[in-house]
């Protein structure tokens, strides 16, 4: 499997990510069939073609941390989207407890058609 397949499946499985919910890069691996890759997840979403709707704000660090640094810009971009979900974010992180993704995972493999 080259970078582009690797990316389009990771760009899937984030766009199943539903509003109002967030998914951790390791999470996004792992659901892509590629555990391990948390650090390609970055950067796939990095490359994320502008035409294609991908909601990257809603990936974060396994600690529920925000992916940005505190105070920048692209920080204050991701947490606004998540707010305007009804995502709460205190000091640039989200509670996971209460918000993170848990897909059924036999329509979430239906869905992917992998």
């Amino acid at each position: 499997m080259n970078s582009s397949d690797k990316y389009k499946r990771i760009w899937k499985t984030v766009q199943q990510i539903p509003p109002g919910f967030v998914a951790s890069y390791g999470q996004i691996a792992d659901l892509a069939g590629l555990p391990g890759r948390a650090r390609l997840v970055g950067k796939a979403l990095g490359f994320v073609p502008k035409e294609m709707r991908v909601p990257w704000f809603r990936v974060l660090r396994s600690s529920g941390q925000l992916a940005f640094a505190p105070g920048s810009q692209s920080a204050q971009t991701q947490k606004g989207l998540l707010q305007e979900e009804g995502v709460v974010v205190i000091n640039n992180r989200v509670r996971l407890k209460d918000f993170q993704w848990q897909p059924d995972l036999a329509e979430l493999l239906f869905k992917l058609e992998y």
